[in-house]
């Protein structure tokens, strides 16, 4: 147990089992399932932890009441990772009564068959709100923040945001690594496409005074929180976080390749504040995305290939513009051996996206780089320094 004010407690476990979060990203350093109590006249607990940690969580739990039982469960997320254990939890103290929206307890059911709350539970509206004694909590709705019955609490008398999934991040708390680039990863892959709603619920958020942030997910937030706010800020509104170039490349023999490398080799030379190169079929899928989404302005160089594009980069671009990939500057280098389609196929994947603005500059390969494409390469290099 980790006190995180006089009456609030940490009671989140760290997972290094894991080796793919939700099934798909890489988590080197693991994840960690937080859970949260506050100790008043009344004792609520924040959400449970994954299936594989019951009774890890359970103790830290019981460390954390010491003799007493648990009033409420608020249940701000159902997605497994932190719901799991609701069953369990209900079975070893059977007179607490379960908080959330109607959602949630139309989510419950689906989860738990067999799962019969009677009187004991609470639904709650939007900006609804419950006494523990001292403290005050209010109840902030954030629909696909990153699932539909997603809520906030806010402690009103600690200033403390409960914020489910939001401002979280991979990686276990027993290892220190920088926020932003695991939260950013995280974001990006898991919530990214719900911008506007993340929007949304940060301007609720601003008409509060939050002192601490306390997500579900990486280490809880006490310190400038500015920087995090707007970060998030930016994130959501598909704003340009860093000034630089994204080179995002697909190679069969090498050719491709090349020409990415020789276009990164122009822009270092020319100035360019970042440049990163990043070969699809190699680097990690969500890292990826994650550059896309950092960066200003990204080239993407790819072959024709079955008369389409290869199969990575078509795998990358969707993974931009099913989360709304918007307000950058976009170029193209093309690669086939007799009959080019690749930046045709790419320019009509974004039909759907808003503003991108295109390089008036490309650049088109017949195999291999000629002394043609070097000056298509400078042309483009000078486009992107303007």
């Amino acid at each position: 147990m980790t006190k995180i004010t006089e009456d609030i407690a940490y009671i989140g476990v760290n997972d290094h089992q894991i080796d793919l979060f939700e099934g798909q990203y890489t988590v080197p350093n693991g994840m960690a399932y937080n859970s949260y109590v506050i100790l008043d006249e009344k004792i609520a607990v924040f959400d449970t932890v994954d299936g594989n940690f019951k009774e890890e969580w359970l103790a830290n739990l019981k460390e954390a009441l010491g003799d007493r039982k648990p009033d409420y469960l608020i249940i701000q997320h159902m997605e497994p990772d932190h719901s799991a254990n609701i069953m369990a939890f209900l079975e070893e103290y059977p007179e607490t009564v379960a908080v959330g929206n109607a959602k949630t307890f139309k989510m419950l059911g689906e989860y738990f068959e067999n799962l019969d709350l009677g009187e004991r539970k609470l639904v709650v509206t939007d900006g609804g709100t419950l006494s523990l004694g001292k403290h005050e909590l209010q109840f902030i709705f954030a629909p696909l923040v990153h699932w539909i019955e997603v809520m906030f609490t806010y402690d009103k008398t600690d200033k403390v945001l409960f914020s489910a999934d939001a401002f979280g991040k991979f990686g276990a708390l027993d290892v220190e690594e920088e926020w932003a680039c695991e939260a950013r990863r995280y974001y990006f892959g898991i919530v990214g496409k719900f911008g506007a709603q993340v929007q949304a619920v940060l301007k609720k958020a601003s008409a509060l005074d939050i002192q601490i942030i306390c997500s579900l997910h990486g280490p809880v937030l006490k310190e400038n929180l500015n920087y995090y706010l707007d970060l998030y800020n930016t994130w959501s509104s598909y704003g340009v976080e860093s000034e630089g170039v994204m080179i995002a490349y697909t190679s069969v023999y090498g050719n491709t390749k090349k020409a990415a490398e020789l276009l990164a080799e122009q822009l270092t030379e020319k100035g360019c504040p970042k440049v990163v190169l990043c070969d699809l079929v190699r680097e990690d899928a969500a890292e990826a995305v994650e550059d896309a989404f950092r960066y200003g302005k990204l080239v993407l160089a790819t072959t024709t290939y079955n008369g389409d594009i290869f199969p990575a980069m078509r795998n990358f671009i969707e993974s931009l513009t099913e989360r709304n990939y918007q307000n950058r500057t976009v170029g193209l280098i093309e690669n086939g051996s007799w009959a080019p389609l690749a930046a045709k196929v790419m320019k009509s994947m974004f039909e759907k996206s808003k503003n991108i603005t295109w390089l008036e500059s490309s650049v088109k390969i017949t195999a291999a780089v000629k002394s043609a494409n070097l000056k298509e390469m400078e042309a483009m290099a000078e486009e992107l320094c303007r």
